[in-house]
């Protein structure tokens, strides 16, 4: 099996010196068990190991029926085509647990085994070093850093704590990204009995990068968001120059209980951004009564409210859409627009597959829920 740490009589060797850092040298913290809560649901991926089935895996992989994560593992071709693209990195993932000793996974790997949003296909698997040094062998990086983690288990593996997680990803992810991967931390910490505060955890750390985004994710994060798709929004929104809506608000008329994603009560205007997870995008009879109470419940709040917009993932991150159902609902921009950061929804050059990708009715999102 493939080491995390190298020793100094061998190992890989040649290692590439413009691997990003999370910081310099420094030792890896303490174990801890991560609380079951924190595990979102994921698909079951098998994985083949040659070493374990070499005649099974030859006969295989020989009539085309596996797909090749890394040397010697493989999984169902069938089964890989079929996933989504944070759950294609989770394979990949699980595939360098399997054949590397003594791992302890971070950034976007640990988050990607935590239940934390992933966005598209991350495009590197991320190690821990704990002899300092940072190097890469493929699409895996061992990072080295100056600051000591929390190391917890989740399902059997060693990552960063969801803390130490949110940190290292707040800093380096593209802003709108990094308040989601925050708000899901936070969520899942608040479950815990506990709080999270990015901006002064960083700014107790050595590592300077990032340090005013993590300040500037810390002034919006909130455990009231229930999607990466709703912190995503938050931040777009703002960055229209609109002001900043009620998350969450809950509504009662005619004998029924409503809640909606966002509230502007200065003009009654409810948002609701579809796409998320709100159900099953593999069963029509689940899509068809969706849309059924989607209706009912939209008209219902329509006669007693002001306007009413509904966007998707599509609209949001592509952001001119998503202004244009803002207005048309009566809402109007009261501070500056922000073209610079909408510009930053563009690109995520940590990720294979673009964040722009589009989830409709039916399809699969490029983000994970």
């Amino acid at each position: 099996m493939r080491g995390a740490v190298s020793s100094t009589g061998g190992g890989y060797g040649g290692g590439a010196t413009s691997c990003p850092q999370v910081g310099a040298n420094g030792a890896v913290g303490r174990v801890h068990t991560l609380h079951a809560g924190a595990m979102a649901a994921s698909p079951r991926i098998t994985l083949l190991l040659s070493r374990e089935r070499p005649f099974e895996v030859a006969r295989l992989d020989r009539d085309g029926r596996l797909h090749r994560l890394r040397a010697g593992v493989y999984i169902q071709r069938a089964l890989w085509e079929g996933l989504a693209p944070w759950e294609r990195y989770r394979a990949r993932v699980l595939a360098v647990a399997r054949t590397w000793s003594s791992a302890v996974f971070c950034l976007g790997s640990a988050a990607v085994l935590q239940g934390l949003p992933i966005f598209g296909e991350p495009t590197h698997i991320h190690l821990l070093s704990t002899d300092g040094r940072s190097w890469c062998e493929g699409d895996v990086i061992v990072h080295g850093h100056a600051d000591e983690r929390e190391i917890v288990d989740a399902g059997g593996h060693s990552v960063t704590s969801l803390a130490d997680t949110a940190v290292d990803l707040a800093r380096v992810l593209p802003p709108a990204f990094a308040l989601a991967v925050v708000d899901a931390a936070a969520r899942l910490l608040q479950g815990a009995g506990k709080t999270l505060a990015v901006g002064e955890r960083g700014r107790a750390q050595a590592n300077r990068r990032g340090v005013r985004q993590l300040d500037w994710v810390q002034a919006r994060a909130t455990a009231v968001a229930e999607s990466p798709g709703e912190s995503v929004n938050r931040a777009v929104i703002e960055w229209l120059g609109y002001e900043r809506p009620e998350l969450q608000r809950e509504f009662h008329y005619e004998g029924v209980d409503d809640r909606s994603d966002f509230y502007w009560p200065r003009l009654r205007v409810i948002g609701e951004s579809d796409g998320y997870g709100k159900y099953d995008g593999d069963d029509p009879e689940e899509i068809k009564a969706h849309f059924v109470r989607e209706k009912k419940r939209e008209d219902r709040l329509r006669r007693h409210e002001g306007g009413f917009a509904r966007w998707d993932w599509a609209d949001t991150i592509s952001y001119e859409p998503l202004d244009e159902k803002l207005r048309a609902t009566g809402l109007t921009p009261l501070y500056p627009r922000q073209d610079w950061m909408l510009d930053t929804l563009a690109r995520n050059p940590r990720s294979l597959v673009p964040a722009r990708a589009a989830a409709g009715p039916g399809k699969r999102s490029a983000v994970r829920p």
